[in-house]
């Protein structure tokens, strides 16, 4: 009995195992776009971030700065999110088995594991963002 429930149960697994890997891999491009999109923002305001640290700024002040830009580009993406998750929640409530489309347990721990994901994405060009040396800064255009 126990092989044949095993056997029925075979496509809702690869379903599952099938869309788990693609919401990784989902979430893999997400940090690399962001951290692309943050590291060539920082390579473009290099002269700016120079003036920022030879006028007194902190390492710190520079750090949040650059932080909170992809800590703002991370808030739209996980609100569209939501928004599309609510629009497309009726038409997936089929594969939920337990769940309901709206779970906020699970929207609220997806949106917080994608915000962390963005924060550590941010967080390599911030913190070379916050060690440019000004007068190289200076000298860069």
């Amino acid at each position: 009995m126990d092989s044949m429930v095993a056997l029925s149960l075979i496509p809702q697994r690869l379903a599952g195992v099938l869309s788990g890997s693609l919401g990784v891999i989902g979430l893999w491009l997400a940090a690399v776009g962001l951290y692309g999109v943050t590291a060539y923002s920082v390579s473009q305001r290099t002269h700016e971030i120079g003036i920022r640290i030879a006028l007194g700024a902190t390492a710190g002040q520079v750090l949040r700065l650059i932080l909170r830009q992809g800590i703002v580009l991370a808030l739209g993406g996980v609100g569209l999110g939501l928004i599309a998750a609510g629009l497309s929640g009726g038409a997936l409530a089929g594969f939920l088995y337990g769940l309901s489309p709206a779970d906020p347990l699970t929207l609220g721990s997806v949106s917080i594991l994608f915000l962390a994901v963005a924060v550590a994405a941010s967080f390599v060009p911030a913190w070379r963002a916050a060690h440019i040396d000004p007068l190289d800064a200076l000298r860069y255009e």
